[in-house]
């Protein structure tokens, strides 16, 4: 049987958002991260990439920054595989929290896409969202390893590309885009008026 785990992506600054705790941001009377978590119930264990910041969430394993010089997605995912490298899981699922209406389906429709493949990135009419991924474990599990020396790409698209990736485009399935997420106070606007329309 597969076995996948998960790791939310929740360690960014908000900087554009005026610095605060973006997944602690109400949407449609829900927390980020708590839409984050519901989205990948079911995978064993789910980690919560916090970066540098303060949680106080029960529930998934805090799993901070390694000691490097990278930063941002990359940095949390490769948290992540340093935290499971005891006891590795088959493939990893890494989701931004700030991805408010990730497709409850993404696991289901991504699975027969990876075989062959490394990594299938989450996109939208072309557009690639690398923070929404499912990652085979064994391809990145040097990845904690290419941050002490150095020698890891510095970004997950580029990571990605370098493994071997494929794609799931949404646009095949919806008009709407379903990894928008809130990097400004613009797009934070846009995602809480679309929940408020779903609802």
């Amino acid at each position: 049987m597969t076995r996948i785990a998960a790791v939310i992506l929740a360690g960014g600054r908000g900087e554009r958002l005026g610095g605060i705790n973006k997944a602690l941001i109400e949407i449609g009377g829900r927390r980020l991260v708590d839409r984050a978590m519901g989205a990948v119930q079911g995978c064993d264990p789910l980690l919560l990439a916090v970066g540098g910041a303060d949680f106080d969430l029960a529930g998934p394993i805090h799993v901070p920054d390694l000691a490097s010089d990278y930063a941002g997605p990359l940095a949390g995912v490769a948290a992540a595989v340093a935290r499971l490298l005891a006891d590795p899981p088959d493939l990893l699922l890494s989701l931004a929290v700030d991805t408010p209406f990730f497709p409850a389906d993404f696991l289901e429709r991504a699975l027969p896409r990876i075989a062959g493949h490394s990594v299938v990135l989450a996109a939208f009419a072309g557009q690639d969202y690398p923070t929404n991924a499912l990652w085979r474990f064994d391809s990145i599990r040097l990845l904690p390893a290419g941050l002490a020396d150095s020698t890891a790409p510095h970004s997950l698209k580029r990571l990605a590309a370098t493994i071997g990736a494929t794609r799931l485009d949404y646009a095949d399935h919806t008009d709407f885009d379903p990894f928008l997420n809130a990097n400004t106070p613009e797009e934070l606007e846009n995602l809480r008026s679309r929940a408020a329309r779903k609802a």
